[in-house]
């Protein structure tokens, strides 16, 4: 099966901090399967690392491709570009 890849533009207004870092990485590590992350046509990292994602220094309007491969790959990528378009610092 391919890798499949989706690219999305980041909601939070403060981009991928701590917090929407760790949903994000827990919500990818949940997904049972390899997924990486990457900022414009940066080397990708392991979506399920806090510390990989936050060092991405991912900033509100940037975008990143998400790569998934292996059985339920296309919905774990909509289950994380949604929350990636999310603004986790709306009040």
């Amino acid at each position: 099966m391919a890798s499949i890849s989706r690219t999305v533009r980041i909601g939070s207004a403060h981009g991928l901090h701590a917090r929407p870092a760790k949903l994000f990485a827990q919500a990818a590590k949940e997904a049972g399967i390899p997924i990486t992350v990457a900022k414009d046509s940066g080397t990708p990292v392991n979506a399920a690392s806090i510390l990989g994602v936050i060092a991405l220094g991912v900033e509100q309007g940037d975008y990143v491709t998400l790569t998934a491969d292996g059985d339920g790959a296309e919905a774990a990528l909509d289950n994380l570009a949604e929350l990636l378009t999310t603004d986790h610092d709306a009040a």
